[in-house]
């Protein structure tokens, strides 16, 4: 596993771990504009790379429908994961992207308004995310 990830997973797991009150950092700008390189076989970790994706963008979509004041930390963490593992792969930055997209309309198809099951939602994806990262790091990392 690359130096990278075991860095982006350090810094992921606090925001897993912080309560649904604690407002995030401010939002960074998104460099969209890799090189282009040949495709590579996908880490053995892909597919659980692939659920994380899809659950950071769940939590982006709760978190901000559930606080007044927005929140960027989930996205600037799923932009840290696609810096960190698709730098030169513009077919897996897709896959991961469209991961989390899928995970934020999922929840915006459902959710439009902060309930008590979108609490509990959140919570528990925070749980699961966690649990993916831990394992990524127990399995692959070094």
């Amino acid at each position: 596993m690359s130096r990278c990830l075991v860095l982006f997973l350090t810094l992921l797991v606090p925001l897993i771990l912080v309560s649904a009150q604690q407002p995030a950092a401010a939002q960074t700008a998104v460099e969209d504009v890799l090189a282009v390189a040949p495709d590579l076989p996908p880490p053995p970790y892909e597919e659980r790379l692939l659920r994380l994706a899809e659950i950071i963008g769940s939590i982006q979509y709760l978190r901000n429908l559930c606080n007044p004041d927005g929140e960027t930390g989930w996205r600037e963490s799923m932009q840290a994961l696609l810096d960190s593992e698709t730098a030169g792969e513009e077919r897996r930055r897709e896959q991961l992207t469209a991961g989390y997209n899928r995970g934020f309309r999922t929840f915006a198809s459902v959710y439009t308004d902060c309930t008590a099951a979108a609490l509990v939602a959140e919570e528990r994806y925070r749980r699961e995310a966690a649990t993916l990262i831990t394992e990524i790091v127990a399995r692959y990392g070094n």
